[in-house]
């Protein structure tokens, strides 16, 4: 099985560090995603053992998460804004409207687990990348962020502020709710999986192979963006096909239970001509985010972050200043 690489330290050198060391054993004892004897353990522990426990666990890879693939811009003093992307995108998709933020902010665009650099697993699911963002904020001694999710990487941001709201400066989630997506990516992954592409001899080939199952010509090169070449010759996906496909049920689901909610400052960007949220989804946005405001981009699809850019940055500016 996939090797679960932990990223807690156990540094104590600073004031910022024990406090933040603290923080991460907290988040252990009562982590139901991590192992369930390693959580007993962190409970019988003196807080001279908690310092050495972090050590060891992290060295044995007891503790969720897994080291993501990102990339940054701005001033590293700026204020930090973390980034996920949806589903079959990857922080490539944002590095023109990141670099763009990074002009007042720290931008962190990540590939979450999967997709993009980031390593593969078979264990794929809004609680498992929920313990990478966490573990990932906490190997950089980040204390709170502003987050900002879009499409399924809006759905994961939504549930790291609920179960985590002390780490969460503000919130924005870009064309989502929090509501079940039924079957949202069937055709393109069962497209995808059916082709040989160790036997592919250029894209024009995989583009004409995806035609059948994925008749939109936008929709497909941008699933082509995924396809790399081997060395060993012939192309191979990018992300983890074979991981999204099994747990996409997962994936479709929402990610958050019925009475969960984040009260703090939460802003919901809506593409005005996008199918993936309607105005009965105001109901369930507003039972989970009390304090949330909604805008909506007119003339703007799914991704406004490049289909307006100069808008969505604006807003998002805004919002954060």
């Amino acid at each position: 099985g996939h090797r679960r690489r932990a990223v807690f330290f156990a540094k104590r050198s600073s004031k910022k560090e024990g406090n933040a060391g603290a923080r991460k054993f907290l988040a252990i004892e009562n982590d139901e995603t991590s192992d369930e004897r390693t959580r007993a353990l962190a409970k019988g522990l003196s807080a001279c053992g908690r310092t050495l426990f972090l050590g060891f666990a992290d060295a044995l890879g007891l503790l969720r998460g897994m080291e993501l693939n990102y990339r940054s811009f701005g001033e590293e003093e700026a204020k930090p804004i973390v980034i996920a992307h949806g589903f079959l995108g990857s922080s490539r998709n944002w590095q023109s409207t990141a670099r763009e933020l990074g002009k007042r902010f720290r931008v962190y665009a990540l590939d979450l687990r999967n997709h993009g650099d980031s390593p593969h697993t078979d264990d794929y699911n809004y609680e498992a990348m929920t313990g990478d963002i966490v573990a990932w904020m906490d190997a950089r001694n980040m204390d709170r962020a502003i987050l900002l999710g879009h499409s399924m990487g809006g759905k994961l941001m939504m549930k790291v502020a609920c179960e985590h709201p002390n780490r969460v400066e503000k919130l924005i989630v870009v064309d989502i709710a929090p509501k079940v997506y039924p079957k949202s990516h069937d055709k393109e992954l069962e497209s995808m999986l059916e082709i040989d592409t160790t036997a592919l001899e250029s894209r024009k080939a995989a583009d004409e192979a995806l035609a059948e199952g994925v008749p939109n010509w936008g929709m497909r090169q941008f699933l082509l963006t995924y396809l790399v070449k081997r060395e060993a010759g012939g192309f191979e996906w990018q992300a983890n096909i074979n991981a999204l496909y099994a747990n996409r049920r997962k994936l479709e689901s929402s990610s958050l239970r019925a009475k969960q909610r984040f009260e703090g400052d939460t802003l919901f960007v809506i593409g005005g001509e996008s199918r993936y949220f309607e105005k009965a989804d105001i109901e369930s946005v507003k039972r989970h985010f009390p304090t949330s405001a909604i805008e909506v981009m007119r003339d703007c699809g799914h991704n406004p972050h490049f289909e307006k850019q100069e808008a969505f940055v604006e807003i998002v500016r805004r919002f954060c200043d």
